[in-house]
C-alpha cells in the first residue's frame, strides 16, 4: 500500500514532511524573485546571501518543538536532506543560486496516492526537490505515483509583468503547489505572483474528469493561498478579511461557514529593518496546520485567533515559529502532508 495518500487539508495526519531552515538564504535576485517575493523592488534592493545563524538555529528549535508535539500522537515525521543552496544554477538562458528547502509545501503537491513536483516560479527552486529524492524513491516503492511537471524554462519575458496584477505571464505552466488549497476532488488555485492561470488549466489537464479545479483570481498577487483562505474541515473555512469578503470567496465554497480571522497580534515585534528583508506578510501566522479535522497547530500569539477556532469546537496546539515571517513559512508552509487516513471524497455537488 502506498505510503502517499492526502486529499485534502484536514484528515487526520499519519506522515508529514518538515522541512529544513539550514543553508537557507535570500532568493537570489534576478527576475523570478522579483516577481515571486518582491515586485515593488528594485533587483538592488532584494536581500541577499545566507540567513543569519541565530533565525537560523531559533527556526530550527522551534521546528524541533512543533515535530515532537506530532510524534507523540503517533505522527511520523520526515525531512529532507541537506542541500548546497549556496551553489549556483545554470541554463543556456539564464544564472542564479539556490534558495531553501524550509517549505515542502511550495514544491509539490500530494492529490491521492499522487506526487507532483510543481514548475516553480522562481529559477533558485527548480532543483530544489532534489532534497527531497531519497524520500521520493521510498515513496515511489511503496506504491506512490510520482511525476514532474513539465519544467518550465523560465525566460525573461515570463515575467514582464503588469505592477497591477503581477503574476507571471501565460507563456507555460507555471506554479508553486501552494497555490493549491485541497477538498477532495475539488482544488482551488490562486492566479498570483507564484502561479500563472495557465498553471491551473494543465493542473486540470492532468488530474482529469475525477477532479475540478476551481481559480481564485484578482483577490491576492503576493504568493500563495494558504494565508488567504484555510480549510479547517468540511462546512467550515477560515478566511483573510484583508483580503477576501463574501462577494469575493469562491462560489464553491458559500455554502460552508466562512470565519473571518481577527487581525494578527504582537507585530510590533520585529524591527524595521527585519521587516525590510523578511519574506512573509504580516498574515502569515494565520498559516495553520491541521492534525485533524478538529486539531489544529496555531501560532501561540494569536490569542483572538486561537479562541475563535475554539468557540467551533477545535483543539488547538499553540506553538511558535519565531521567524516564519523572515523566512516567509508557517506551520502549513513548512510542512507536506504525505499521508492522512480517510478516502477521497466530493464535498461539493
Amino acid at each position: 500500500m502506498s505510503r502517499v495518500w492526502s486529499c485534502n487539508e484536514w484528515d487526520p495526519l499519519e506522515e508529514v514532511i518538515v522541512g529544513l531552515p539550514q543553508g537557507a538564504r535570500f532568493p537570489f535576485a534576478d527576475l523570478s524573485t522579483r516577481l515571486a517575493e518582491y515586485p515593488d523592488r528594485e533587483l538592488a534592493d532584494i536581500p541577499q546571501g545566507a540567513f543569519p545563524k541565530k533565525i537560523i538555529e531559533e527556526t530550527e528549535e522551534d521546528l524541533q518543538r512543533f515535530i515532537e508535539a506530532m510524534e507523540v500522537r503517533g505522527i511520523n515525521v520526515c525531512r529532507p536532506a541537506p542541500w548546497p543552496h549556496e551553489q549556483r544554477i545554470k541554463t543556456v538562458q539564464w544564472e542564479t543560486e539556490g534558495y531553501y528547502n524550509y517549505c515542502p509545501r511550495d514544491v509539490m503537491l500530494v492529490v491521492g496516492d499522487t506526487i507532483i513536483e510543481t514548475p516553480n516560479v522562481i529559477r533558485g527552486r527548480s532543483l530544489e526537490t532534489g532534497s527531497y529524492r531519497a524520500l521520493l524513491m521510498e515513496y515511489y516503492h511503496s506504491g506512490a505515483n510520482w511525476f514532474s511537471a513539465p519544467k518550465p524554462l523560465l525566460d525573461d519575458t515570463l515575467f514582464d509583468f503588469d505592477p497591477a496584477t503581477p503574476t507571471p505571464r501565460d507563456l507555460e505552466p507555471a506554479f508553486d503547489a501552494a497555490n493549491v488549497l485541497r477538498f477532495g476532488r475539488d482544488l482551488l488555485y490562486l492566479v498570483s505572483a507564484t502561479g500563472n492561470e495557465l498553471g491551473g488549466h494543465w493542473l486540470q489537464r492532468v488530474l482529469g474528469d475525477r477532479f475540478r479545479v476551481h481559480f481564485l483570481k484578482g483577490v491576492y498577487f503576493g504568493s500563495h493561498i494558504d494565508s488567504t483562505l484555510v480549510a479547517l474541515r468540511p462546512g467550515l473555512i477560515l478566511a483573510n478579511p484583508g483580503r477576501l469578503s463574501m462577494d469575493t470567496i469562491p462560489a464553491f465554497l458559500r455554502d460552508w461557514e466562512i470565519i473571518f480571522s481577527p487581525p494578527m497580534e504582537n507585530q510590533a515585534r520585529h524591527s524595521e529593518d527585519y521587516l525590510k528583508k523578511a519574506i512573509g506578510s504580516e498574515w502569515i501566522d494565520m498559516n495553520l496546520f491541521s492534525l485533524g479535522p478538529n486539531t489544529v497547530v496555531v501560532d501561540s500569539d494569536q490569542s483572538a485567533l486561537i479562541t475563535l477556532l475554539e468557540s467551533k469546537g477545535m483543539e488547538v496546539i499553540p506553538l511558535k515559529l519565531r521567524h516564519s515571517r523572515m523566512m516567509g513559512g508557517g506551520f502549513h508552509c513548512v510542512t507536506l502532508d504525505a499521508r492522512r487516513r480517510g478516502t477521497m471524497e466530493s464535498y461539493f455537488s
